[in-house]
Formats: C-alpha cells, structure tokens, sequence
C-alpha cells in the first residue's frame, strides 16, 4: 500500500468519524440522566488538548470531577481558575462545584481557543481570558515576557492546570506556580498535572522497552526524558521533540525546589499511568495547598 493510498484512507476514515460524531452527539445528550455536565463536551473539532476521542473526555472529565471532590472541603459556590484551559475540559469537570455564587474562570494563551469556549459555555457562570504570554509550541508569536495573572490574590478556591507544567521550561514554571499560589486562598487547593520523574520513572527507563511513537516514523522510546531543557539540570525532555515545550518532565529534585519556591505543599500525589503504572490519569496528579 503506497503512501499516497494510506493518506486518502486515513482522509476517509477522518471523514466517518466526523460524520459520526455529528450524527451521535446529539442523539447521545438526549439520553443523558445523572452526568448532566458531559452535555458540555465540544464536537470532534473542538476536542483538543491530546483527548480526541468522546469516551475519553467523558472518562477524563469523571476522573478530574472525583478528584476534585475528593479534596474540596466546601463542594459550592467556588471561585474556579482553570489555567490552560484549552476547549473546556476541566471546565466541565469543575462545573459541579460551581453552585449558585461561584465563577470558573479559563485562561489560556490560545485566542482560537478562548473565542470557542466563550461562544459555548454559559456566560453566567463561565468567563475566559486570554493571555498574551508566550509558548514556544502553543503561542509562538506572543510576548516571552512573564506576564502575571489578572486574577486578585488569594481569591480562588480552586486552581486546576492540566498538561500545562509539562509544556513549561523551568523559568515558566518557577514563575507561573508562584502565581498559582498568590491567587489561592489561604484553604484553597491547587491540581497540576506533570511528568515526574520518580522511582516509577526509574522502573520504566530500566526495562529499556523500545516501542513505536508515532513520531517521524521511527522507533523510539516516547517517554524517556534525557534531554536537558535549555542547559537545565531537572527539566528535561525527549530526544523525538522539535522543541522541548512539546513534553517535559522535572526531576524530584527539580520538584522539591519548584514546590518551595512557590509556597505550596503537595497534599497528594497521584503518580500517572504514562510510566506503566496503574494510575488515575495518564500524567503524574499533584494536589497542592498553601504552607504557612
């Protein structure tokens, strides 16, 4: 099979599937009973942030729902920051919690992305802000200035970021971790996912187990971190990366420092599924709270 066969096959079978989803979406929403919040879930072409497929942000939206849940001591009437909030997905997982008198509020450096979730979700209880910081794989051509949050200090009750820390060198990091902590209450909770690398990391590089990436065609191991990011000791990325925002990982060393630096301690650690272990979420779960 050539090539140029595979692509049109690929195109078709992209075609189906949008077709479907079209068709499904809405009969499904239907049909919904006790999971109300999933009526949120964009269309394919919305569904972004490396979730695709429907199950899968509905199976994502459950996980982070729990969890959050799980470490909130008031359940309603939250003030919610979701930073690099992407399509929505920890918006509609955080919805539940929102209540009568709280506020999510999204920010994210995508204004494509932004735009979508201000035409989609409610406005009474959503509002989004875009961030005119820079990324070298998500926004390029914005200002590499550190830019602080217009958010007012200690005025959040919850900070979620998920696969944001894994796309940031260790200058973002420092600095955008400290803003998590200045705009949370004093009992406030703060979730971030990253590639930790732990002795479960250890345990995966051990196995040496090549497997096919996906990446340029080549077999390469996708989640081994040994690359230094930008001459960095602890942020380290893959060798298949084109540039080192497209995944990175942080030593524990790196981690403990990063942790102090902020002002946060980590409640709860859920180690992630990425290092073939049996965890809730693909990447490693941090639940954060202030020190004082």
């Amino acid at each position: 099979m050539t090539i140029i066969t595979q692509r049109i096959i690929a195109k078709f079978i992209n075609l189906l599937y949008w077709l479907f989803d079209n068709i499904y979406l809405p009969l499904d929403r239907r049909y919904i009973q006790r999971t109300k919040n999933i009526k949120l879930i964009p269309s394919e072409s919305n569904r972004q942030g490396g979730k695709y497929a429907y199950a899968e942000w509905a199976h994502v939206i459950g996980i982070f729902q729990t969890i959050i849940n799980l470490h909130l001591c008031n359940k309603n009437d939250n003030q919610i920051l979701d930073v690099g909030c992407g399509t929505g997905l920890m918006g509609i997982a955080c919805e539940p919690f929102i209540g009568k008198r709280g506020k999510y509020i999204g920010l994210d450096v995508s204004r494509k992305q932004i735009q979508f979730c201000r035409s989609h979700f409610p406005k009474d209880k959503f509002s989004f802000i875009h961030l005119k910081a820079g990324n070298p794989l998500y926004a390029p051509e914005q200002t590499s200035e550190l830019i602080t949050w217009p958010i007012e200090s200690e005025s959040m009750d919850v900070v979620t970021a998920l696969s944001v820390w894994t796309h940031f060198n260790e200058k973002d990091a420092t600095y955008y971790l400290s803003e998590v902590a200045r705009v949370l209450k004093p009992d406030g909770i703060a979730l971030v996912t990253f590639f930790l690398i732990d002795q479960h990391y250890q345990k995966l590089r051990s196995k040496k187990r090549f497997q096919e990436s996906g990446f340029h065609g080549t077999k390469i191991d996708q989640w081994i971190f040994s690359e230094p990011v930008y001459g960095s000791n602890d942020w380290l990325h893959p060798i298949w990366t084109q540039t080192p925002e497209e995944a990175i990982a942080i030593t524990e060393p790196g981690f403990s420092k990063l942790s102090s630096k902020s002002g946060l301690h980590v409640q709860e650690y859920f180690p992630g599924n990425w290092k073939e272990y049996p965890g809730v979420y693909f990447q490693d779960v941090i639940i954060f709270n202030k020190v004082y």
